[in-house]
């Protein structure tokens, strides 16, 4: 039997290997099934089960075009040979670890995200934008205050539960929401907020900004200054409404 094992070039360890390849040779458990006994007796010449409707009937013609269909062979379309890691990237032999896939249709240009083309339509504008998580910014950010520490025990919720802080137009403070978005993506991209990710709600004229309970101080406070927003920005839990504002 002949055996063929892909892995990525940065996982190559041959112990490792091994052990993949043995589990996944090893039998399946085998069950004996019990011997069927029917829940009626088989003496009987009554059934409790009758059918609603009599079984439809097929004329000899329409089963001899079911004979002629199934005679058809169907052509085998494609090599033989299956690779399941055709086509995926992170399986190439020049593809190092932590390496960026880049996507097939090419790089996008965001600059021109949400502006109109030549020919008059409106390119899509980007919604969604994440941060890359960084270790610059533990020493900068403190345990959470008395008074959100006793918000977090009375509803029972653990540092690491994802909020979100919403900025709505209450806030602008003489600024567009798309104002507001362009500043926002600069900063997630300098890795200024730890955790988070953000979306522009366009139809409800807000900002969402999702973050982990522990940095929502840390977030909320540089969201403020930062984006120089007027006003009170509340932070919103899932099933529980806002629990907290700044």
């Amino acid at each position: 039997m002949e055996v063929v094992l892909h892995y990525r070039p940065w996982q190559k360890d041959p112990a490792v290997l091994q052990k993949i390849t043995e589990e996944a040779l090893k039998e399946f458990p085998l069950r004996k099934l019990p011997s069927f006994r029917p829940w009626f007796p088989s003496y009987s010449c009554k059934f409790p089960f009758k059918p609603k409707r009599r079984a439809p009937i097929i004329s000899a013609e329409e089963a001899e075009q079911v004979k002629q269909h199934l005679a058809i062979p169907e052509t085998v379309c494609g090599s033989l040979i299956y690779d399941c890691t055709e086509g995926l990237q992170e399986f190439h032999s020049d593809l190092k670890a932590g390496q960026h896939i880049q996507a097939e249709y090419g790089k996008i240009n965001f600059s021109s995200l949400g502006k109109q083309s030549a020919n008059g339509s409106v390119k899509l504008r980007r919604s969604w934008s994440v941060s890359v998580p960084s270790s610059d910014l533990k020493a900068k950010i403190f345990p959470p205050s008395r008074e959100l520490q006793s918000i977090l025990e009375n509803l029972k919720l653990h540092a690491f539960y994802r909020a979100r802080w919403i900025i709505e137009p209450s806030t602008f403070n003489n600024q567009t929401l798309e104002d507001i978005w362009v500043k926002l993506n600069r900063m997630i991209k300098h890795n200024e907020l730890p955790s988070c990710n953000a979306t522009i709600r366009r139809c409800e004229d807000q900002i969402w900004v999702f973050c982990d309970i522990l940095y929502c101080e840390y977030v909320g406070s540089n969201l403020r200054k930062k984006l120089n927003l007027g006003g009170i920005i509340n932070l919103f839990v899932h099933r529980h409404g806002v629990i907290y504002s700044l």
